[in-house]
């Protein structure tokens, strides 16, 4: 029986997500968790064989989340759920140290067929991801700009492209507005722009939003 945790802040999209996990006769949802106070909360607490994260969350985002359980030489498998396409964060996600990358707009088997393949501690990647990883090794594409930014500061980058002001960045995030402004400076300055219009227009261009 593989035990499941799923975090995601959006209360609909978390019981599609178990209503579906629940069906199977190999798994059990063994917690669910909204935020990331909640996750590590439940993750003292609770055993499970896979966590089935969001990507972004309040707080700190689904890679913030990774590169805490990697440093803390957790055994959880990661398997990653996101709104945002492949090729925006999947490789990211991947080298953060999560085990698959779903989309939430994906067929609903597929997060079954992933949560199962990571549980045997393998990769799930789905075809698209496949020939991304191929034309990355074979033929290396030249680093975009935004290639350079952090996690914090991509997320930064496509939440004010969105339209999202700074305030409500932060209010999302559990972050000071502060902070945001930091985090905002920080990618004006990497991708030499000027300000919040330059960003859109970057992401637009760039397939980010």
């Amino acid at each position: 029986m593989t035990r499941v945790i799923l975090c995601d802040d959006h209360a609909l999209i978390r019981r599609g997500i178990r209503d579906t996990l629940a069906e199977q006769p190999d798994m059990q949802i063994v917690g669910e968790a909204g935020e990331y106070g909640e996750l590590r909360n439940l993750l003292r607490t609770t055993t499970c064989d896979v966590l089935v994260l969001d990507i972004n969350m309040p707080g700190r985002s689904g890679l913030d989340v990774l590169h805490a359980l990697k440093d803390e030489g957790s055994p959880i498998r990661v398997l990653i759920v996101s709104m945002y396409p492949e090729d925006q964060y999947a490789l990211r996600a991947l080298r953060g140290g999560a085990y698959g990358y779903v989309n939430k707009g994906g067929d609903t088997a597929q997060i079954v067929t992933a949560v199962r393949m990571v549980a045997q501690g393998r990769k799930y990647i789905t075809a698209e991801m496949a020939q991304m990883l191929v034309e990355s090794l074979t033929t290396p594409a030249p680093e975009a700009a935004h290639d350079k930014l952090s996690d914090r500061e991509l997320q930064t980058l496509t939440m004010i492209a969105s339209g999202k002001r700074l305030s409500d960045i932060a209010e999302q995030l559990s972050l000071s507005p502060k902070t945001v402004s930091v985090y905002r400076a920080r990618v004006l300055e990497k991708l030499g722009l000027t300000n919040n219009s330059e960003l859109t227009v970057y992401a637009i261009r760039n397939e980010l939003v």
